[in-house]
């Protein structure tokens, strides 16, 4: 749709939280809930607008971060050459376009032989591995590209994993740990028989079991790697270096770790291209997943010429294979309720194999997507698996219809409860703001209804929502099956006793769900809004909230203009929580909360900080020594600043590390203050402005 900057800042603000959520979810909590193919739809849409509209990026946009946070359960590793991201190409003509883009500046350099090597996109978790004096001292994952976590006692239960290499130079080496397929499907059957949540894919299973704090779980989870690229350091302990890349992955194999295999060594295009379609034609034979091929300059020094871009390098990118498509026959669609009330069809489907796995299910969206692709039961349909995770109905096949097909009967009352549903559609004004799949939606607004409610707990004390470890779906529905609680506050009335008599749980559990419980009231007043599930605000729009009205509290007051006023928040956010404040129903969930103890209100460090940035405007740039964007523009808004993502006259200072480019350049032609790394801590240490 054409946008206005109006309308495009209420859109990049939804895709900015669209893309946290999944990101947290695929890279830290290992449950992805959207495909990779949908995920990448959403981080292009988002790069589009942020380069469209300049004045709407920003240095802390999800667009400008590599991968996940570090999880608190592991220390920190701070990279030796930060663990990047490439760019992603979908089609073979941004691919040609690529390489023909690489060769023209080599060749504008005075390169002649150019070649590039092609080799497969493993789909696993990013790992560096660091030697010294041939052994192996650390593994770290690769976080968010800068700092990681240590993993090293984890690493070392993968057998392939050489602990001690023929070279005695220091090395770091960078690879691809995965979960074969053979385990992933072994591992799933065991936790169907003895009735635990199966997980979604090899690769989230990879990257769960990597991360467990018993080292022991991780070694029976079997898993494998790829070592693809060397990070720093020398393969040769005479201080030999490597010219090629194809030179340091055949030096890598012969130094005993399982590399990746080279696809082709070459300087034509096509023959590029028919690398990657053999690859894709092989896929589903392999024995491991895959979600691409990558292509790279083959020349370390000719990768130097082309250099890096803001986020990813100019030499390499990573050609994404389109969703593999099947027939098959629609037999009927159900309903599904979420825990906002909205009504999700899903289709049932005649099993088909589709990306390595049998499909007998999967989604429709919403009520617009099946009028629109004009799907009725017992229609041949068109069914992807986008990403290699969630089946979906592209379409049906008019062609073969016999007149048997049925169009779908729309449900009028809730599954779950039996009240009256409601059609549910957002404006064209509005629409702006979300996606394009939630325009319109049956929703149950029962406020009691069992299926909603069961979802709104699991949300409530989900990590990321009030992290209560343990309340997990099944203590939830137990509870409710005791009829326990009938609502959130109700968790702060559980006793021990009453806990401890659930099945298999046992004192000991039921004392470890309360401390858990009871830590969660200092969870703070941005999380416990953002677990109370209001639609469309999620958790960077929570924190936006409570940052600006300080408590929860105060949004029984406020009014949607001025809601809208809070930077990121638009008109369908606002309206939103202005409808979920005006119900009775809140009003005595939050004198609930708060009489157990809940935190509602925000607890404002700065009071205690020096607002010694207050009015300034900060623009970083660059590689900082020690800290990274996300840390520094922290600290400047803590006391009072503003970090901007452009430089004008306006700007106050230039925080400039490493290889800063263009913004420093025009720092200094207006004459901005430029600081260093140094320079900015002795402000934060004097508690002055230099």
């Amino acid at each position: 749709m054409p946008y206005d900057i109006h309308t495009a800042r209420a859109r990049v603000a939804h895709l900015r939280e669209q893309i946290e959520h999944h990101r947290k979810l695929y890279y830290e909590n290992d449950a992805p809930e959207i495909s990779d193919f949908a995920f990448d739809a959403l981080f292009e849409e988002l790069k589009s607008l942020e380069a469209r509209f300049p004045e709407l990026d920003r240095p802390d946009s999800p667009s400008h971060r590599v991968g996940g946070s570090v999880s608190e359960k592991f220390a920190e590793v701070k990279h030796v050459v930060p663990m990047g991201s490439l760019t992603d190409v979908f089609d073979f003509d941004a691919l040609r376009a690529f390489i023909e883009g690489a060769k023209q500046t080599l060749r504008d350099a005075g390169e002649t032989e150019i070649r590039f090597t092609v080799e497969p996109k493993i789909d696993g978790l990013s790992v560096g591995l660091t030697y010294e004096n041939g052994r192996l001292v650390m593994g770290a994952t690769r976080g968010d590209g800068n700092i990681g976590e240590n993993v090293t006692e984890n690493i070392c239960t993968i057998r392939s994993i050489p602990q001690r290499i023929d070279c005695t130079s220091p090395l770091v080496v960078r690879g691809e740990v995965y979960m074969p397929r053979g385990v992933f499907h072994r591992l799933n059957e065991k936790r169907e028989a003895a009735g635990e949540k199966l997980m979604a894919n090899p690769r989230n299973a990879a990257a769960g079991s990597l991360r467990q704090l018993d080292a022991a779980v991780t070694a029976e989870r079997q898993l494998d790697i790829f070592v693809f690229n060397q990070q720093w350091g020398s393969l040769y302990s005479d201080g030999h270096a490597c010219t090629h890349h194809s030179e340091t992955v055949a030096r890598i194999g012969e130094l005993g770790f399982p590399t990746i295999r080279l696809l082709a060594v070459t300087g034509n295009a096509e023959e590029i291209l028919s690398a990657i379609d053999q690859l894709g034609r092989e896929r589903d034979s392999l024995p491991y997943d895959i979600d691409g091929a990558v292509v790279k300059v083959d020349s370390l020094a000719q990768r130097k010429i082309l250099g890096e871009g803001s986020s990813t390098p100019k030499w390499a990118v990573a050609y994404k294979y389109p969703p593999e498509q099947k027939e098959t026959k629609l037999r009927d669609v159900t309903f599904q309720i979420g825990r906002t009330g909205v009504l999700t069809p899903a289709a049932e489907l005649s099993p088909v194999r589709l990306a390595g796995t049998t499909v007998s299910r999967a989604t429709l969206h919403n009520l617009d997507i099946i009028r629109e692709r004009d799907i009725r039961i017992g229609d041949t349909v068109i069914v992807q698996k986008a990403g290699d995770i969630i089946p979906e109905i592209v379409g049906s096949v008019a062609a073969k219809r016999d007149g048997s097909e049925t169009p779908l009967a729309v449900p009028e009352v809730c599954p779950s409860c039996g009240e009256k549903l409601i059609f549910d559609r957002l404006d064209e004004e509005d629409a702006a703001g979300v996606t394009e799949m939630a325009c319109g939606a049956l929703r149950c607004i029962n406020p009691a209804c069992p299926a909603q409610l069961e979802r709104r707990l699991i949300h409530f004390a989900s990590k990321g929502a009030m992290g209560i470890d343990g309340m997990g779906q099944r203590i939830v529905a137990l509870l409710l099956a005791e009829n326990l609680i009938a609502g959130a506050a109700d968790i702060y009335t559980l006793t021990k006793e009453q806990l401890a008599a659930l099945p298999r749980l046992g004192e000991k559990s039921a004392e470890n769900l309360l401390s858990a419980i009871a830590a969660s009231k200092e969870a703070g007043a941005a999380r416990l809004l953002y677990a109370l599930g209001i639609r469309h605000t999620g958790e960077i729009a929570s924190a936006a909230i409570v940052n600006h009205f300080g408590s929860i509290r105060a949004l029984f007051d406020a009014t949607e203009e001025q809601l809208c006023e809070i930077e990121d928040i638009g008109a369908v956010t606002a309206a939103a929580v202005r409808e979920f404040f005006a119900l009775p129903e809140t009003r005595d969930l939050i004198d609930r909360l708060e009489a157990a103890g809940v935190q509602t209100a925000l607890v404002r460090t700065e009071e205690e900080v020096p607002q010694i940035f207050a009015g300034k405007t900060f623009v970083l740039t660059g590689t900082l020594p020690t800290l990274s964007r996300d840390e520094a523009s922290e600290m400047i808004r803590v006391r009072g600043g503003k970090a901007s993502s452009s430089v004008s006259r306006k700007t106050d200072f230039v925080l400039a590390g490493e290889k800063a480019g263009s913004k420093l350049d025009k720092a200094n032609a207006l004459g901005v203050t430029v600081i260093t790394e140094a320079q900015f801590l002795a402000m934060l240490e004097g508690g002055e402005v230099l």
